[in-house]
């Protein structure tokens, strides 16, 4: 199987897998065509020249995203050859460590290691009492369940106690990952400094999907996560590893696509109903209009929060029709890509690594150098 292309920066798409009605011809598909549409779009993305597709979770109308990601993603593997297939996000509070050990291992082996996950408490309330949990819990279930998965992915014979589930003893969660390495793991976050915090703690990334926020929130929440790398001793805070979101919509002329979108934006299950659509381009990473502006636009990112390695963007929401998605894919890759990589490339520095792949953590940990949670003995956290 091919491996993803070595870029110092991914560029990528998610979904949330919104049921939405278009509301510009009343049709809203069948779940059955959105689900086969979503598979269209990652393979489209890939053959454009994205380097991430990443799916949503969720358990509720009007979404379809999958409430198992690695059932979407075991069949995007088999169909493409060197996208890298994420989440976005992977419920930690929800689910159960032990079956998140066993599926997304099992998906490395099936994806060649062209998996990574972004582990997120997400933003429905009720998904917690359908399962079990109490929302109130949800920053102490975030930090207890993927305290369990992060050893289940690194020891063999795990012992564990906790507060939210049984005992474990002598456990061996099976298949062990590919390479003796654990896929690579984004926390998420829209406004918890604890989950900063977390990413920060075991030398994890930190995806700040920004799509709902300014850009001092933004800046606040990263700069938390990159001092906290360096307190844990993974190194320089120049060097933590960063992802933000986006939100796009071009044509040609900047006003055929404030023109074509905004009945969109405004039914929009996740933002319509709201502020303006100008008003939300001035505040968050929303940009609709020509390539030219959205690499603008993109480009200021790293004036926000510095060097980073992940680039998200979320293109098939609100009920655009999936021809217009592909036509959206097809204007990022002839247009906005090529520059993006060029001008990202423009005074990285040389210590800034590169975005994660299987490849890199393979050669990581034949080096010694996996990050040790919470800090080796010489890092700052661990200095008397």
């Amino acid at each position: 199987m091919k491996q993803p292309k070595e870029h110092a920066m991914q560029f990528g798409v998610f979904t949330i897998g919104d049921v939405t009605q278009d509301p510009t011809s009343g049709r809203t598909p069948s779940e059955h065509q959105r689900i086969f549409d979503t598979v269209k779009i990652a393979k489209h993305a890939e053959d454009v020249g994205f380097d991430v597709f990443a799916t949503g979770q969720h358990h509720n109308p009007p979404f379809i995203a999958p409430g198992n990601p690695p059932v979407l993603l075991s069949y995007l593997a088999a169909q493409t050859e060197t996208i890298i297939l994420s989440t976005a996000t992977t419920l930690i509070t929800t689910m159960d460590p032990v079956r998140l050990a066993e599926d997304y291992a099992y998906l490395q082996h099936l994806a060649g290691g062209r998996i990574d996950l972004t582990m997120g408490r997400g933003n429905t309330g009720p998904v917690y009492p359908w399962f079990g949990k109490d929302i109130r819990k949800g920053i102490d279930l975030a930090i207890e369940n993927y305290a369990l998965l992060h050893r289940l992915w690194r020891e063999e014979d795990v012992d564990w106690s906790g507060t939210f589930r049984t005992r474990l003893q002598s456990f061996t969660a099976t298949p062990r990952p590919l390479d003796g390495v654990a896929p690579f793991v984004w926390h998420g976050s829209i406004r918890s400094p604890q989950i900063a915090e977390q990413a920060a703690y075991y030398g994890d990334g930190f995806f700040h999907n920004n799509i709902f926020w300014n850009k001092e929130h933004t800046q606040q929440m990263v700069r938390l996560y990159r001092r906290r790398y360096e307190h844990y001793g993974h190194g320089a805070a120049h060097q933590a590893y960063v992802a933000l979101g986006g939100q796009a919509f071009m044509r040609k002329n900047s006003q055929d696509a404030i023109r074509e979108f905004r009945p969109y934006f405004d039914n929009a299950p996740v933002y319509g109903h709201g502020p303006s659509m100008e008003d939300f381009m001035e505040m968050t990473p929303l940009t609709v209009g020509s390539p030219q502006q959205v690499i603008d636009r993109t480009l200021q990112f790293r004036e926000w929060v510095g060097d980073y390695q992940r680039q998200m963007f979320l293109i098939d929401h609100a009920g655009l029709p999936t021809d217009v998605v592909l036509e959206q894919l097809d204007m990022f890759g002839e247009y906005v890509l090529p520059v993006l990589r060029k001008e990202f490339a423009i005074g990285r520095p040389a210590d800034v690594p590169d975005a994660p792949t299987h490849a890199f953590l393979r050669e990581r940990k034949a080096r010694g150098d996996e990050p040790i949670a919470g800090g080796g003995l010489d890092a700052p956290a661990n200095q008397n």
